[in-house]
């Protein structure tokens, strides 16, 4: 019985220092260059908001006296409601972000599912669209809301209602998009076999199409949620009393005036203001990756 020689395993080969910073060591560096890029404005904000110094131009990254008199400065000020501006923020971002979601997807569907005339100048022209900003049709805008508010006081100039109709305004475009790449990704076959059984098209779209998209439908509430919250040159222009501001706006107070730059509680505002876009990002990340690689593919 002859013996089974086997094959020497080839030792794994140890790179030098130089072969390892000309392989990978450039991408570390790389990686933790863009790092500390992107965390040193939120150290520098965390900083101010936790200082007493109201300037954010003399003061330590790590402050040596921390306090919390900034957060109370936000809440003691009747003439700027920051409570009323958060909880006005979440109303207007929550329900933006889901009829953006639930219009998007809509017109998607069609777009993806059915052949009609126009719809290929249909699609361009929502990518066309988002060539130009929203703010540049404010004037318009403004003047809409003044004569709206004359019939419907409710959805006029200076309603939270009214400011979430106008942020609908721009749901289509890029979230249209990638959504319907998202669908196009689902095949056919499901739709027709649901219709041989009798289901319609709101059936289909609502029970089938829906429930596999949750993917990007999350990835596109979690950007307008986002879009919403940071969003000022319209809020600014359509909401005047100060109990109906956003955060934004609201926020934008205590730096507008030359004199009165209180950097302290402004940025204090503004890292409250991150923790219901944090929470929300740590609950939908599992979609996100795979809602924006889906969606992108294909369409």
């Amino acid at each position: 019985m002859s013996a089974v020689i086997e094959a020497p395993v080839p030792r794994k080969k140890h790179l030098t220092f130089r072969q390892w910073v000309g392989r990978n060591g450039w991408r570390h560096v790389v990686a933790w260059g863009a790092i500390a890029l992107a965390l040193f404005p939120v150290l520098w904000m965390v900083s101010a908001a936790f200082t007493h110094d109201p300037s954010i131009s003399s003061g330590a990254l790590i402050p040596t006296q921390p306090t919390l008199e900034n957060f109370q400065t936000l809440f003691s000020n009747p003439d700027q409601p920051y409570a009323n501006w958060y909880i006005n923020t979440i109303f207007v971002a929550a329900i933006a972000a889901v009829f953006t979601v639930i219009i998007a997807a809509g017109a998607a569907y069609a777009f993806s599912r059915f052949r009609f005339k126009g719809r290929k100048v249909g699609l361009m022209f929502l990518l066309l669209v988002q060539m130009f900003p929203q703010f540049l049709a404010l004037t318009a805008i403004y003047i809409i809301m003044v004569n709206i508010g004359d019939v419907f006081p409710a959805i006029g100039l200076d309603t939270l209602p009214g400011l979430i109709l106008v942020y609908l305004g721009g749901a289509l475009g890029v979230n249209a998009w990638l959504i319907k790449g998202f669908f196009d990704t689902i095949p056919i076959e499901i739709d027709e076999s649901a219709k041989v059984d009798g289901a319609t098209h709101g059936q289909v779209f609502w029970g089938i199409i829906m429930p596999l998209a949750v993917p990007v439908l999350a990835v596109v509430g979690l950007l307008s949620f986002i879009g919403t919250i940071n969003e000022f040159i319209i809020a600014s222009a359509l909401i005047q009393t100060p109990s109906t501001k956003t955060l934004a706006v609201g926020l934008q107070g205590f730096i507008a005036n030359q004199y009165s730059e209180n950097w302290g509680p402004f940025t204090a505002g503004a890292l409250l203001a991150a923790i219901p876009v944090v929470i929300l990002f740590f609950l939908l990340q599992r979609f996100i990756v795979s809602g924006l690689t889906a969606g992108s593919v294909k369409g």
